[in-house]
């Protein structure tokens, strides 16, 4: 099977309610779809949101790396040559994460495709059920209880909270929530780089001594600011969680020798893609360090393709955050994993098991 055409086209689903973190406010899951075209007429399915303020894509940038750089170098290769394929991606140019994530994406899809086998069994294996958190938007008190009762409602037993706004106003919020699902569910802060380190170290303290359980914090401090996560880590018994600090296994090396970290927060727009998400996985289990698949805003091309990874790498991926698709309207993809409020169910077609996709919206450049 030999790579042929590779174009593009956008997958636009309103959300439920907005998205909102202390980085952003999101109205409309919006991602850039790339379909690899291949001279068996077999199709690969890989996406990507623009998240300019987390990884410095947008679509115009993604579109370009992949149509004008990118792209030209594989166009012509053999789909099994899964590796020498990978390398080519990650090596053809300097950053561009979400690009080169977007593009493995649908290698992948294609590889497992090829040997007429689910992706996750070809990752290793796994069960091909599991369950993920659902994010509660930072917002006012009121309407965060609302959002965690009606996820408590659909039998969400893991709350993500974002925060990081106002720490005395965050404080709060963390409280009245706490005390409204009083153990119903555990809960996950997410703060998104809203705090300095000793705000952070206030804060938990505050929530510890107040009785709070939390499971995790996610990035509490600006993505660099790795002595302030070891400062956090030595004085607080919540365990830290690395996210935007964490794209590379490089950058996952220094976090595990400084210690700064408890848990690595995996997400393939971060990693660009999944043969260095599978490189991070690997190596925090030689470090007995747990990590979490995550996602942007996603829709369910990009987040099929981390369930399949969180499947086949149970053993080192024991949190699951992939909510992103349950937080639209609807889902245009047709086939593949299924996203039904916290249950996610992998496919048994081919590579991710896309058969289809609804509403789709041809993108040539310029666009």
């Amino acid at each position: 099977m030999k790579i042929t055409a590779i174009r593009f086209a956008k997958m636009e689903v309103p959300l439920k309610t907005p998205f909102k973190t202390a980085l952003r406010t999101v109205q409309n899951i919006s991602d850039l779809v790339v379909i690899i075209e291949t001279d068996s007429g077999i199709l690969g399915y890989g996406a990507a949101p623009a998240t300019p303020v987390i990884t410095g894509d947008t679509h115009g940038s993604v579109f370009y790396a992949i149509d004008k750089i990118i792209g030209p170098q594989i166009i012509g290769r053999h789909i099994e040559d899964l590796n020498v394929i990978c390398h080519t991606i990650q090596h053809a140019m300097v950053a561009n994460n979400s690009a080169k994530a977007a593009l493995e994406i649908a290698i992948y899809d294609l590889w497992a495709k090829h040997f007429n086998a689910p992706l996750y069994k070809l990752l290793g294996g796994g069960n091909p059920h599991l369950r993920t958190d659902v994010t509660i938007s930072v917002d006012h008190v009121d309407k965060m209880l609302a959002d965690a009762n009606l996820a408590l409602s659909q039998g969400f037993d893991i709350l993500k909270i974002k925060i990081g706004t106002d720490i005395e106003n965050d404080i709060a919020r963390v409280w009245a929530i706490y005390q409204e699902i009083n153990k119903r569910a555990s809960l996950r802060l997410d703060v998104n780089q809203g705090w300095s380190a000793k705000e952070t170290v206030y804060a938990l303290q505050k929530l510890e001594h107040m009785g709070v359980e939390l499971e995790l914090i996610e990035q509490p401090v600006k993505s660099k600011d790795i002595e302030g996560l070891r400062y956090i880590s030595q004085r607080i018994t919540t365990p830290i969680m690395a996210d935007e600090s964490a794209f590379s296994p490089l950058q996952v090396v220094e976090l595990i020798r400084t210690g700064a970290a408890d848990i690595i927060n995996i997400k393939l727009m971060k990693s660009a893609g999944l043969s260095q998400a599978i490189k991070i996985a690997d190596l925090a289990e030689l470090h007995n360090i747990p990590c979490m698949i995550g996602c942007m805003l996603e829709g369910s091309i990009s987040v099929a393709a981390a369930a399949h990874l969180a499947s086949a790498k149970a053993s080192s991926i024991s949190l699951i955050d992939l909510d992103g698709p349950t937080l639209g309207q609807y889902d245009p993809v047709v086939g593949g994993v299924s996203f039904e409020h916290s249950h996610i169910h992998l496919g048994q077609g081919p590579g991710l098991g896309i058969e289809g996709i609804t509403g789709l919206q041809e993108l040539t450049w310029p666009f």
